[in-house]
This record gives C-alpha cells, sequence and structure tokens, in this order.
C-alpha cells in the first residue's frame, strides 16, 4: 500500500515536467512567430490615410477611412473571447490584441478601456474577479507588445452587462469576453 503511495507522486511529477516542457517549445515558437511578424511590419509603419493617423503597422489594404473602421483589419475586431472560467487569452485572439497594441504604440494620444466580463454562472463577486483577471491579460499582453500603461485601464462588470441574452453555452459564449473601447482613437 506504501509503495502504490509513493508511485503516484513520481508519475505525476514526470508528467507535469513533460506537460511544462511542451509549452516552453510552443512559447518560444510563439514569441518568435511575433518576433518574424514585428520585423516584416516595420516597413508599413508610416502615416495612415486619416489624417497622421498611423495604422499600427498593419499593411495598407485601400480603406480610406479610419483604420480601426477597416472591415479588412483586425483592428476592426474589438472582442476577444474566453473559455468557461479561464482568462488566458486563446491563440486565435492574440492576432488581434497584437494588432490594438501596435496600434496604441504609433497612436500615443490613443486611449482605451478594457472592459472584463463574464457569464451568469458564479457569484457576482467571482464574476466580477474573472472578469478583472480577464481585462489584466489583455492588458499585459498589449504592454509587453509595446502599449504605454497611460493608454490603457481596465473595469470589470462581471455579469453584469450581458451580450447575449439567455441560459445555455450559446449565450454564455458571448458573455464571456473583454472588449476594447477606445476612448480616444489617437
Amino acid at each position: 500500500m506504501r509503495r502504490q503511495f509513493l508511485s503516484v507522486p513520481i508519475v505525476l511529477g514526470a508528467a507535469m515536467a513533460l506537460a511544462a516542457c511542451g509549452a516552453m517549445t510552443q512559447k518560444d515558437e510563439r514569441a518568435a512567430q511575433v518576433e518574424d511578424r514585428s520585423t516584416a511590419m516595420q516597413g508599413d509603419q508610416g502615416p495612415g490615410g486619416a489624417g497622421g493617423v498611423t495604422t499600427g503597422g498593419m499593411a495598407s489594404s485601400g480603406f480610406q477611412g479610419h483604420p480601426l473602421d477597416d472591415p479588412n483589419s483586425p483592428l476592426s475586431s474589438q472582442v476577444i473571447y474566453f473559455d468557461f472560467d479561464k482568462s488566458e487569452i486563446k491563440p486565435e485572439y492574440r492576432d488581434i490584441v497584437e494588432a490594438h497594441a501596435r496600434y496604441l504604440a504609433n497612436n500615443p494620444s490613443a486611449t482605451v478601456t478594457l472592459e472584463g466580463h463574464a457569464d451568469e454562472r458564479g457569484t457576482r463577486e467571482y464574476n466580477i474577479a474573472l472578469g478583472d483577471r480577464r481585462a489584466g491579460a489583455v492588458q499585459r499582453l498589449m504592454s509587453v507588445l509595446g502599449a504605454s500603461g497611460q493608454q490603457v485601464r481596465t473595469v470589470s462588470y462581471g455579469e453584469e452587462r450581458p451580450a447575449a441574452d439567455g441560459h445555455g453555452e450559446r449565450a454564455w459564449s458571448k458573455n464571456r469576453r473583454v472588449e476594447i473601447i477606445y476612448r480616444n482613437r489617437g
């Protein structure tokens, strides 16, 4: 019996060590991809077509309006969705956060509020804290990618401002989000 208890922690420890190695490789690859994109985009950071507003490194799509209104730009996406009870940014939303961070870095007068939200499951207090963690995750990534701390503020509404009404996964998935709200477009 004692032998069985000793083998469980050893097996769990080995599994965790192997899992950590795989996660580090993924992070390293993701960092290299971000570095490659940043290097490739550096030549495109000239003035945009909207009164000297820069696109934040996005290649011009021929759109004549403000870069935040270009439907072909990742800047037009201003909602980041999350998995249930999670505050980690999903890989499919990293490019959107990166585009907004680049835009903020290239437009120092632009400011945003990151509004964190949760679905109705959980207590009010827990959902406020979860919305705060989600907004904080987006803020930290934006900061790492060049946005200034003075440009980004966070607020959490928890479950208080649902995007979709309902009591099922379809509604809940729309309510687990961070909205990027531009207070000053730069």
